[in-house]
């Protein structure tokens, strides 16, 4: 069933500038602009509905992720009859990877459209992805499931899938690491501090400390993002190990018993 909200009788001028702007963005005409106006509305901005209630664009980004996912599991579904669960499940992380979505949010230039009292160069980098996903949302209450589905296609899919590239790229560099310092039993810490420094924005800077030798160092407006970049320059400084280990591992597993 399409979900529609009551449609404005008559289209401000202010409606049709943002109709116009969003057109060639979104492939189609979109109807419901409040939808698109909650789908850009900062926190900071402070807006309420007709009913009081406060709203920003995190509500809309809840159900475009749910969306996006789903979308992108029945491309992968149809196009991998052969792919397992673990499989599958693996590439969609990778093709919804946070780091992707932000350059998608990027790409398509949907920050001019913020409604905020933060200034730009305060937001972190994930508020492209967080709006991207947002944007998912509104047009799916829009226009449909179907036409959902075509916009995801012509933005992500087409453009930016290529399963066979998408094979060899890390999702997640501390998921792997993790999991490389307990098959090896190494002893690891993510030491996490608070950086508010000269920013108008807390930072976090994160150390991954491996057998008491600080390996990765991280800095960035959420610990997780920290964890991650910590985690990714730590892979570089121990990839020759790393690779040394599990083609040694090959050659073990392949040799005539």
């Amino acid at each position: 069933m399409k979900l529609r909200w009551p449609r404005a009788t008559k289209q401000s001028a202010a409606d049709k500038e943002l109709a116009q702007a969003l057109k060639p963005i979104l492939g189609f005409t979109p109807q419901q602009l409040e939808l698109y106006r909650k789908a850009f509305t900062h926190s900071s901005a402070q807006k309420k509905d007709a009913h009081g209630h406060p709203f920003s664009y995190e509500r809309l980004e809840f159900l475009g992720d749910s969306i996006l996912g789903t979308i992108i599991a029945k491309y992968l579904y149809d196009s991998v009859p052969g792919g397992d669960e673990g499989y599958l499940t693996k590439m969609r992380s990778k093709i919804v990877s946070r780091e992707h979505l932000n350059e998608l949010g990027k790409e398509l230039k949907i920050i001019q459209f913020v409604d905020s009292k933060v200034q730009e160069q305060h937001f972190g980098d994930n508020i492209f992805g967080n709006l991207f996903e947002a944007l998912v949302g509104a047009v799916y209450l829009d226009q449909g499931y179907g036409t959902c589905s075509q916009f995801i296609y012509r933005k992500i899919i087409e453009p930016h899938v290529d399963l066979d590239q998408l094979e060899g790229k890390v999702a997640s560099y501390k998921s792997l690491m993790i999991e490389w310092f307990q098959k090896e039993k190494k002893r690891f810490d993510y030491q996490i501090s608070v950086d508010s420094g000269n920013d108008a924005q807390k930072h976090f800077c994160v150390k991954l400390v491996v057998d008491g030798v600080v390996t990765g160092k991280g800095r960035a407006t959420s610990k997780k993002k920290a964890e991650e970049i910590a985690s990714k320059r730590a892979y570089f400084s121990l990839q020759d190990k790393i690779q040394r280990k599990a083609h040694s591992s090959v050659i073990n597993t392949t040799k005539p018993r």
